[in-house]
């Protein structure tokens, strides 16, 4: 009797410090390590979101596979858009205080681009994904409060909506995982260009 033995499984680096998005990919049930990258994530807000943060995550990617041996890179950018205005992550909290101002009692846009590249960064997909979502009425106390936990203050757009902010969000339409920071879906489809199976 022939015993086959089963390949080994293609190395998988986040290029991110997020515990958000470690969280996300492990639900992919795929062993990853991460190695975050030293990309600044600033670029002109005056690009169309969705290009803004493709070309972010894919910097990102870029750097972790010109510094890995073998396997596969995964980067990530997200952002909030406005009436067309790009929110990164809050500067401090009065900026986190003005954003979750804006974005109360409406809808508003969240993208996260997602790159995937190849050891050395001789080949890369890149793809975006986009969400609506529509936060309640918030008075100005319930905002205080909210940024007094700490939690906006790393957040695009100022709120985690997988934490307290919760509480916040009248609807979604669309990748409830894109909104984290990792559309799911998406890099599942990008993962099999690449001969990784999710499922």
């Amino acid at each position: 009797m022939t015993v086959r033995e089963t390949p080994p499984l293609t190395p998988i680096v986040l290029a991110s410090a997020s515990p958000r998005r470690r969280a996300l990919l492990r639900q992919l049930g795929l062993p990853f390590r991460t190695v975050p990258s030293r990309v600044s994530e600033e670029l002109s807000d005056e690009l169309p979101p969705g290009t803004l943060v493709e070309r972010l995550a894919e910097l990102k990617a870029r750097d972790v596979a010109a510094r890995i041996p073998q396997g596969l890179v995964i980067g990530a950018d997200t952002v909030v858009v406005v009436d067309g205005r790009v929110l990164g992550k809050p500067a401090d909290p009065a900026e986190a205080e003005a954003m979750l101002t804006l974005l109360q009692g409406r809808w508003h846009e969240v993208f996260t681009g997602v790159a995937v590249a190849a050891a050395g960064g001789h080949r890369v997909l890149v793809a975006h994904e986009r969400t609506r979502v529509a936060f309640k009425p918030l008075d100005p106390d319930r905002i205080r409060r909210y940024v007094a936990t700490g939690e906006p203050l790393d957040k695009a757009g100022a709120y985690a909506i997988q934490g307290r902010a919760a509480a916040f969000v009248a609807g979604i339409r669309g990748c409830y995982s894109n909104v984290v920071g990792l559309p799911l879906a998406r890099l599942a489809d990008i993962l099999e260009e690449f001969g990784v199976r999710v499922i």
